[in-house]
């Protein structure tokens, strides 16, 4: 009895900031509708700043005037991202800003490398409160009953804050109705900044907080990111008390799973999210989402004509120059080239159910690392030749994306985009924790193609082959009637029922197709690399894919290919330099401000002022 008390202890203080960040995360998407992804970022600068303030703070007012502080000094930060980098885009389409808030990630990610350093920091211990209390015999940590007590004290003031003052009312105006609220006088910018403001402090208030449990490093935005995620859908986007409960229920189920089940660990809050969302598609205390109203791609665009001659040309051309290459180009260069076409069809297979189906998914990798595990472990296990361990591979992922998307699209926006990432994270936990079979975080290696392709040139032609083939595919499916259908219900899924368009047969539909090309993509990979490890299931990729997707233009059938051969050029040479993660983090954000149409949009809108192109006409 007494463990089992100990081990609920320890969950609820575990609770404590995790619901400081979540918290702040709800509020933020209940009043401003942004799906913040830099929230771990405050976070962090939270830890590091709470940090460098109790070096020079003396006691135990100095470490609790530092944690307070942290706070404060993550909530003025978060005025300035706010204002700076949010404030112009909040018209844009929900993706646009998420994107944006990725960027400011990177930059976030590299200025505290360039100020604190690359080491971990141990927290402090708070003064007065070291060694433990024993509760029938159970050893429990002093600083756990602390945030015991200060963990209410936090959620009371929140709830004071939210229900009983006019800040408050407006706040909760603002989640039900913010265009009535303008409508009333209230200035809504200034109301944004102020919410913002609040959530980010609360955040950073979290990382100081978990400073002596936990310390700082460079990797706990990420860390903790996912788990604030879970929580937040889970209670429902835009729940305090929701956030709160949540909290609580994932945080005591993590330290019984630890004691009783460890290799559950890395998919509880998983499995938890996944059995909420199927009985509660909004999460336990969520409202119900208007159509349309998250994870949209933009107004509906005008229709697109096929490409014209002249654009087909220009694209035959490009083509025809790649193929060349080998006769002018290194054999890097060739693998280089390599890269980038299996990127861009992996790209491409998001654009297609992005684009055209309004579908965002943060779980995408799972298809392109699944399809590279179905290569890697039927030549592994099976001795399979390389011809049929490659044919299986985008069968294996597009029956995969069939399962998954018939579970996921029972909801919608950020409920389905977060339940796509949940599906995601247990193919990879299964993948990292299965290592008599999937060889676990050493990967599998020695993949190698086939004799008659271990030629680099040989493998590259295969690879511009398929590659090019895919995404072609895609394009003609795209003007297809299925592609028109798959706009429709995109645009107004209401009036294409009304037509006889069996909208969701349609979108599993897309989803399939769309597993099925990332598999291809993943053959390609695990056969031109050699090997394929779990980072290639991991959420990094999934963001990679929808940052290219954004970069070269959502609202265009190009936009994936140009958005992957744009940014893994980019990368390889920003990589070079020490913090490049801070140049790619401000190159997302001035793209997102100022050309949100990315590289394809602007291009044509240019073609079209200057009478290259026709209106309307597919750039593809």
């Amino acid at each position: 009895m007494g463990l089992f008390i100990a081990q609920v202890l320890t969950g609820l203080a575990n609770a404590g900031a995790l619901f400081m960040v979540a918290s702040g995360l709800s509020l933020i998407f209940g009043v401003t509708r942004i799906v913040n992804f830099a929230h771990g970022s405050f976070y962090m600068l939270g830890a590091y700043i709470g940090y460098t303030l109790m070096q020079v703070l003396p006691g135990a007012v100095g470490f609790w005037g530092a944690i307070l502080l942290a706070g404060l000094a993550v909530g003025v930060l978060g005025v300035l991202v706010e204002v700076l980098v949010l404030r112009p885009v909040y018209r844009a389409p929900e993706l646009f800003q998420l994107v944006a808030t990725f960027g400011v990630i990177l930059v976030i990610q590299d200025l505290a490398l360039l100020i604190w350093g690359p080491e971990d920091l141990l927290g402090p211990r708070a003064p007065g409160l070291r060694g433990v209390v024993r509760i029938m015999g159970e050893p429990i940590p002093k600083y756990d009953i602390a945030l015991l007590v200060i963990t209410p004290f936090v959620a009371l003031g929140l709830w004071y804050l939210i229900t009983k003052t006019r800040v408050g009312v407006l706040v909760r105006a603002a989640t039900q109705d913010r265009e009535m609220v303008g409508a009333l006088g209230v200035n809504q910018a200034w109301l944004f900044t102020g919410v913002f403001a609040l959530g980010t402090a609360l955040a950073g208030l979290g990382g100081a907080l978990q400073l002596p449990k936990g310390g700082a490093d460079l990797m706990m935005d990420f860390n903790i990111l996912t788990a604030v995620f879970v929580v937040v859908v889970i209670g429902g986007m835009g729940s305090l008390p929701g956030a709160y409960l949540a909290a609580v229920i994932i945080s005591v189920l993590n330290v019984f799973g630890v004691t009783y089940l460890p290799q559950s660990t890395l998919v509880l809050m998983f499995v938890v999210m996944v059995l909420v969302l199927m009985i509660r598609p909004y999460g336990l205390f969520g409202r119900e989402e208007v159509a349309g109203e998250h994870g949209q791609v933009g107004e509906p665009e005008r229709p697109f004509k096929p490409a014209g001659l002249q654009v087909r040309l220009l694209v035959g051309a490009g083509v025809a120059t790649l193929a060349a290459m080998p006769l002018y180009a290194s054999t890097f260069s060739q693998v280089l080239a390599t890269d980038i076409l299996i990127f861009c069809l992996f790209a491409a297979s998001l654009h297609f159910m992005l684009g055209l189906g309004g579908l965002v998914s943060f779980g995408h990798a799972a298809f392109f690392g699944g399809g590279a595990y179905v290569a890697a472990l039927m030549v592994t296990h099976a001795d399979s030749p390389m011809e049929l361990a490659f044919i299986l591979a985008p069968i294996g992922a597009g029956l995969a994306a069939l399962i998954i998307g018939w579970v996921c699209l029972r909801l919608t926006g950020v409920y389905f985009a977060m339940l796509t990432l949940a599906f995601a994270q247990l193919i990879w936990s299964l993948v990292f924790q299965w290592g008599d079979v999937t060889g676990g975080d050493d990967g599998l290696v020695g993949i190698w193609p086939a004799e008659w392709l271990k030629e680099t040139t040989v493998f590259f032609y295969f690879a511009l082959t398929l590659s090019v083939g895919g995404i072609i595919a895609l394009r003609h499916v795209a003007h297809s009637p299925f592609g028109y259908a798959l706009r429709a219900a995109r645009d107004s899924a209401r009036q294409a029922e009304a037509t006889g368009i069996n909208t969701k047969r349609v979108q599993l539909l897309a989803f399939g197709l769309a597993g099925t090309m990332a598999g291809l993509a993943g053959g390609l990979f695990v056969f031109s690399k050699g090997s394929v490890f779990p980072n290639e299931l991991e959420i990094a990729r999934s963001f990679d894919a929808l940052i290219v997707v954004f970069l070269g233009g959502v609202k265009t059938l190009a936009g994936g290919v140009a958005g992957g051969a744009f940014f893994k050029g980019v990368e390889d040479i920003l990589v070079r330099f020490e913090y490049w993660r801070l140049a790619l983090g401000l190159l997302i954000i001035v793209v997102v401000i100022l050309a949100p149409d990315g590289i394809v949009g602007s291009l044509r809108k240019a073609a079209e002022r200057v009478g290259l192109l026709k209106r309307g006409e597919d750039t593809t």
